[in-house]
């Protein structure tokens, strides 16, 4: 499926060719193949500057790469920034990073909660429904903002049909929350849960909040087969 959008993805990845003395030269008069675009996400991921975090696993960052593209040559898409959540990581871990990708700089990194349904420390569980608890994988677009219970919050518009588009329905959205807070770990082991919010710290929510609000994408990963097959915006294997 990935093929029909090869030739623009390639078009796309130019614009983000590293911007240095050893930048490598984005030929879209070559031989166009899955491998060969893979081959140049990897080049843009490697041109990253790590800003003194840790960088996301690479086949997370292919995969939130090539849901982007798609989102953006669909008009969806107004800024160049990207946020990745990696659910196959602990939530004790910092596994959310907010990219930008036109300066090709990681802007943020830090922990995120998932739904209080979807596992304990570690997520495996995920759902679409309505009053599951439970996180939603896959591609998002930021909306807009909004004063709830948790101060300043950004709704959430899932792009994948069965997979979260009940997310606006569900009022799952990006919000700080003092159970999302680093401290809480020390506490009890694992980073507090939502009701499938992908909730943050308190002391940097504003910051992200207003980085990535108004049509920016959002993807949340996990090496989950079921969602490999059902996307229709990540390459197939």
């Amino acid at each position: 499926m990935i093929y029909r959008f090869l030739p623009l993805v390639l078009l796309f990845l130019m614009s983000f060719a590293p911007k240095t003395t050893n930048n490598v030269n984005f030929n879209i008069s070559e031989s166009v193949s899955a491998s060969n675009v893979m081959a140049k996400i990897e080049m843009v991921y490697n041109s990253l500057d790590a800003n003194s975090f840790a960088m996301p696993q690479i086949e997370c960052f292919k995969k939130a790469m090539l849901g982007f593209y798609t989102l953006k040559e669909k008009g969806l898409i107004e800024k160049d920034i990207l946020t990745v959540i990696d659910f196959s990581m602990s939530s004790t871990k910092k596994r959310m990073w907010v990219i930008d990708l036109m300066a090709n700089k990681i802007l943020f990194n830090t922990v995120v909660s998932h739904g209080m349904k979807s596992g304990l420390e570690y997520a495996d569980s995920f759902s679409n429904e309505m009053n599951s608890n439970k996180s939603s994988l896959g591609f998002y677009v930021t909306g807009e903002t909004y004063l709830g219970k948790h101060g300043l919050s950004l709704k959430l518009d899932g792009q994948e049909r069965g997979i979260n588009d009940n997310a606006r329905n569900r009022s799952v959205v990006m919000h700080g929350a003092e159970y999302a807070n680093p401290t809480i770990i020390r506490n009890q082991g694992y980073l507090g849960r939502s009701q499938g919010c992908p909730a943050i710290p308190e002391a940097v929510k504003n910051q992200i909040i207003n980085t990535v609000k108004g049509k920016t994408c959002l993807f949340i990963f996990h090496p989950n087969r079921a969602y490999d097959i059902a996307s229709k915006l990540i390459a197939q294997s």
